[in-house]
């Protein structure tokens, strides 16, 4: 029979080496005080560093850890895919490796879970050691995504989050390439909860989250969710339409009263209105064409370079 663990722990990373000794101490004894079995999955999304090394040193420890190598990187809302389809247990909790996560909140959310919910978020209320811009332009962004979508997002939340095996096997059937997982879990449903925390500053290293990552997760989460910029983009070609119809007929009917328009400046502006808007919208529109393009060649969304796990017998079973 099969030994199925309690919670799975799946975590993405990309050059964490340093972290992961000190991650992996502080997750054991926080799964042994609730005294539930375990795996930790470690995704190694295609780190240049010694990442994967480090955790194969940790499963010839602990052979409750499996390791997933990703033969490049791919981005983290698809290593935490990858994660979450190979994970066996009743509940799965994904987290980063940064430490920003606190592993000690785990036991916040197996006691949420516990009152009957089959997924249990996490917002942040503080994260140490990010500037005022960072903190506003995430505040905008999650004011934005929640104008435009048709699922509310909640705002500062983040991808630390417990699901049950129900909630978990619906996630693993979205097909989606552009993936972006708090709105995906948002639009899924079922029975939610959100916890608070205090982000603490990451343990060593830098953050792999770049401006243009934040950028292109930003697009993923509003093209994924909502088709409102084509509808804004539209209507607004119409009022400019509109107004630029009720402008030729004042020219028409100034130029045969025979009075001399000068209008540089004012024709200038009015092009580069236009112009600009025109522009905008061809990208908008790029953007959807985009991902449309991205869907329609159903290439996977990742490949494994190497795995490492203790042999798992009787999976036919299981599936039974």
């Amino acid at each position: 029979m099969l030994n199925i663990p309690q919670i799975s722990v799946i975590i993405p990373l990309y050059n964490e080496e340093q972290n992961l000794p000190v991650l992996y101490r502080e997750l054991v004894a926080v799964l042994k005080d609730l005294n539930k079995s375990y795996e930790i999955i470690f995704v190694d999304d295609g780190s240049r560093d010694n990442s994967f090394e480090t955790i194969k040193g940790l499963f010839r420890e602990d052979e409750n850890i499996v390791g997933l190598s990703l033969s490049r990187n791919f981005g983290h809302q698809v290593a935490l895919t990858a994660g979450i389809e190979h994970f066996r247990g009743e509940v799965i909790i994904m987290m980063d490796a940064d430490f920003q996560h606190p592993p000690g909140i785990i036991k916040d959310l197996y006691n949420k879970y516990s009152e009957g919910y089959d997924i249990v978020n996490t917002r942040r209320i503080n994260t140490r050691g990010i500037g005022f811009l960072k903190k506003i332009t995430s505040w905008m962004y999650y004011k934005l995504i929640n104008l435009l979508s048709d699922s509310k997002i909640e705002p500062f939340s983040s991808d630390f989050r417990l699901m049950n095996r129900k909630a978990t096997e619906a996630f693993i059937s979205f097909q989606e390439r552009n993936r972006f997982t708090r709105g995906l879990v948002s639009w899924m449903g079922f029975r939610q909860a959100v916890i608070d925390f205090e982000a603490p500053r990451r343990y060593t290293g830098r953050t792999k989250y770049t401006f243009r990552k934040m950028f292109s997760t930003g697009l993923d989460g509003i093209t994924a969710f909502s088709s409102k910029p084509l509808r804004i983009s539209f209507y607004t070609g119409l009022l400019i339409f509109l107004a630029g119809i009720i402008y030729a007929v004042f020219v028409v009917i100034n130029s045969f009263r025979g009075m001399n328009i000068p209008g540089w400046t004012s024709t200038m502006l009015v092009i580069l209105f236009i112009g600009g808007f025109q522009l905008l919208s061809l990208g908008i529109i790029g953007e959807y064409i985009a991902r449309i393009f991205s869907e329609s060649k159903s290439r996977p969304i990742y490949f494994l370079k190497d795995k490492i796990e203790k042999e798992r017998k009787n999976i036919a079973s299981q599936s039974n």
